[in-house]
C-alpha cells in the first residue's frame, strides 16, 4: 500500500503531504542525478533544450547555466501541477525575461512546433509514462534532425522501485523504453552506465533520425 501510494505521487505530485515529501525526495535525491545528465548532454550555448518532467526545477537550474547566447532557450515541461508551480517560482526570473518557457502538459500531446528543439533530457521520468510509444513519437517530433536525447536514470532508486508497483506491465524496464525510441525513428539508441562526481547512473542516448 505505501509503494503503491509512494508511485502514485513519484509520477504525479499533488499539492498534500505526501506530495509535499515527494518535492522533498526528489529535491535531495535528483540533484546530482539531474547535474549529471545536463553535463552529458553535450548542450551548447545557443541551442533550444528541452526537459521533461522536470520536478522542482532542478535540472532546469542547471540547464540554464549553459546556454549562454542570446538564442539560447530552455523549455520545460512537467505532468504535475504542483511540480510546474514549484519549477516556475524557481526560475520567475528565467520565465520573465524569455529565456526559460515552461508547460503544464503530457510528455504525449506537447504544445511545441515539429523540429524545434535541439536537446532533450530527463530523468527517472519514463518509467511513468502510460504509452511509451506515445510520449517517444512526441519527442520525436519537436526535435531536429540529429538532435540528442539523454535520459538519466538510477535503476535502484525509489522512483524505480515503485514504478514497478503502479504501472502496468514492463513499462518501467530500460528495453521497452530504447525499443519505443527505436520504433519512433531514433537512431544509435544505446544504454551505457556512467560515473560522475561521486555517483554512478544509467544514462541511455539517442539520436533523432529524420
Amino acid at each position: 500500500m505505501f509503494a503503491e501510494k509512494l508511485g502514485k505521487q513519484l509520477g504525479h505530485p499533488t499539492r498534500s503531504v505526501a506530495g509535499w515529501l515527494v518535492s522533498k525526495l526528489l529535491t535531495v535525491g535528483n540533484r546530482a542525478l539531474e547535474e549529471s545528465v545536463v553535463q552529458i548532454s553535450g548542450i551548447q550555448p545557443e541551442d533550444t533544450v528541452l526537459e521533461l518532467g522536470h520536478g522542482p526545477g532542478l535540472g532546469l537550474q542547471s540547464a540554464a547555466k549553459l546556454l549562454t547566447a542570446p538564442t539560447g532557450h530552455l523549455i520545460g515541461l512537467d505532468y504535475s501541477a504542483y511540480m510546474h508551480q514549484m519549477a516556475s517560482e524557481l526560475m520567475k526570473e528565467l520565465v520573465a525575461s524569455g529565456k526559460v518557457t515552461l508547460h503544464h502538459c503530457d510528455v504525449a500531446a506537447m504544445p511545441l512546433v515539429d523540429s524545434t528543439v535541439d536537446r532533450v533530457f530527463h530523468c527517472n521520468c519514463y518509467y511513468f509514462w502510460p504509452d511509451l510509444k506515445k510520449g517517444a513519437t512526441e519527442i520525436h517530433r519537436v526535435m531536429k534532425p540529429g538532435g540528442l536525447m539523454v535520459t538519466g536514470m538510477k535503476l535502484s532508486s525509489v522512483a524505480a522501485f515503485a514504478a514497478k508497483r503502479v504501472m502496468p506491465g514492463e513499462n518501467w524496464r530500460p528495453d521497452a523504453y530504447m525499443t519505443a525510441l527505436s520504433d519512433s525513428g531514433f537512431t544509435d539508441v544505446r544504454m551505457e552506465d556512467k560515473q560522475h562526481k561521486h555517483i554512478t547512473f544509467q544514462a541511455i542516448y539517442a539520436t533523432a533520425s529524420k
